[in-house]
């Protein structure tokens, strides 16, 4: 059965935060809110969780997944990032943006596109998520929750709780977080290509 955890949105409890974390490092797959909608999250080399992401999800393995990253000088270490590229990405985080770029050897080997060899990063803007990195210290794998044959993610911890109770091992709840994913930019060509319009807004990009 997975932990529910309930966390204040503005004031997450340090000790909670803690208890998530530790879970994660335990090889835990999570479910936890972001600034656009609740997203499933294991650590980067947990094989297991990966594969669970992907069952849940029923994913095949172009998917791109996502690292959600604290900061820039995390990201940075994940993905190749030029000047341009670097001052576009700037301007737009933190926010509700995943962009697709090429990942290095820092990334794990099961994660990257096969033949693009890129990931997806992001810095997120909301105080849970950022407080759930700052503990663990490294970026959160992460792919939006969105089952098969649904239109748009769950929006409600206890609901999340009820149907993933046997497959995910925690539930973090800090209220409704919405339902539109991130827009999806990818600059592996070293151009701006929107693969995805949600939450973040697409004009600076166009």
């Amino acid at each position: 059965m997975a932990k529910y955890f309930d966390v204040h949105p503005d004031n997450p409890q340090q000790r909670t935060i803690s208890n998530v974390a530790d879970r994660i490092r335990s090889g835990g797959l999570v479910a936890y809110p972001t600034d656009s909608c609740f997203a499933l999250g294991c650590q980067m080399g947990n094989r297991d969780g990966i594969n669970q992401i992907r069952s849940i999800r029923n994913l095949d393995d172009r998917h791109h997944f996502t690292l959600m990253c604290q900061n820039f000088a995390q990201l940075g270490q994940f993905v190749h990032i030029d000047k341009d590229v670097f001052r576009a990405i700037k301007a737009a985080t933190p926010g509700s943006y995943t962009f697709i770029l090429p990942a290095t050897k820092e990334v794990p080997r099961q994660l990257p596109h096969p033949k693009k060899k890129t990931v997806g990063v992001r810095i997120p803007d909301h105080v849970v998520t950022q407080a759930l990195l700052a503990e663990l210290g490294e970026p959160l794998l992460s792919s939006t929750l969105l089952l098969p044959d649904e239109d748009e993610p769950m929006t409600q911890g206890w609901e999340i709780k009820e149907r993933l109770d046997h497959v995910v091992d925690a539930v973090v709840d800090s209220g409704d977080c919405g339902t539109e994913p991130t827009t999806v930019i990818d600059f592996s060509s070293g151009e701006a290509e929107i693969v995805r319009r949600g939450a973040g807004d697409t004009a600076r990009f166009e």
